[in-house]
């Protein structure tokens, strides 16, 4: 468990300074009744027996402390062991990482605020916790507003070998996160297909009646959404538009010998 070690007991430092601020305070004291000067004088003490009496004070006063330290520790450690063990071990966690001085006062605060709840120890705040929320769009008035551009492929268009741009959107609408993979197809299957590069939804290839657009659904998608899709990407461009669900292909499985 983290803590701070104490120093080492050091004998009392006798210094010229201290010497010299005692006799200015018995000055003072002097100086403040000069009456009564001189009875105050009787009743002073030399500097060496004050710095003989501090140096007992000092070593009593050391042991005193760490007596009290001791006892601090020994506290909160009887309360961090009156917690059920998943908090107990929670709690030693998050006590190594916590900005608090690893001292027995601040360990027995910290162990009393997470008592009364003013410290929840799952959600520590030095921690910074991000909020996470789900992007949904609800009821949305375009086909831009409800999905996203977030890729663009080279993708073959069946059998033939030659090659068109496919488009990438997500979006959610309340269900789930919905991918969409859009491409331009010819009507006619003997048409060239190099015009088909760069197509967009609601983009620079409006009024193209040679094209139609096919739009794969990839994700849980409800009824409701789907017809939603359907109108949005139809409203969205001119080009008739056909929406389908992507259907998995799930390997057969044989069994027996080879055939």
């Amino acid at each position: 468990m983290r803590f701070r070690r104490w120093h080492r007991p050091e004998p009392y430092g006798d210094t010229s300074r201290k010497r010299a601020a005692f006799l200015r305070k018995q000055r003072l004291e002097r100086e403040a009744l000069p009456l009564f000067a001189d009875d105050i004088a009787a009743g002073q003490h030399s500097v060496d027996k004050e710095m003989a009496r501090r140096a007992v004070w000092w070593d009593e006063a050391k042991r005193e402390r760490r007596s009290q330290r001791a006892a601090w520790w020994r506290k909160g450690r009887a309360r961090l062991f009156a917690f059920p063990d998943p908090l107990r071990h929670r709690v030693r966690e998050i006590w190594r990482t916590c900005p608090y001085p690893a001292d027995p006062a601040s360990f027995t605060d910290f162990l009393h605020q997470i008592a009364v709840g003013k410290l929840d120890p799952y959600r520590p705040p030095w921690v910074f916790h991000q909020q996470l929320a789900v992007r949904i769009t609800r009821n949305p008035a375009t086909f831009a507003d409800a999905f996203r551009q977030i890729g663009r492929r080279k993708a073959a268009l069946g059998q033939n070998a030659t090659e068109a741009d496919q488009l990438l959107f997500c979006g959610n609408l309340g269900s789930g996160i919905l991918f969409l993979a859009s491409q331009a197809r010819p009507i006619d299957p003997d048409e060239s297909l190099h015009i088909l590069d760069g197509h967009s939804l609601g983009g620079s290839n409006l009024g193209r009646a040679s094209h139609w657009v096919d739009i794969e659904v990839r994700g849980k998608c409800s009824d409701a959404d789907f017809a939603l899709i359907e109108r949005l990407a139809q409203a969205s461009d001119t080009r008739p538009v056909v929406v389908r669900r992507m259907v998995r292909v799930t390997p057969e499985v044989r069994t027996g010998g080879a055939v």
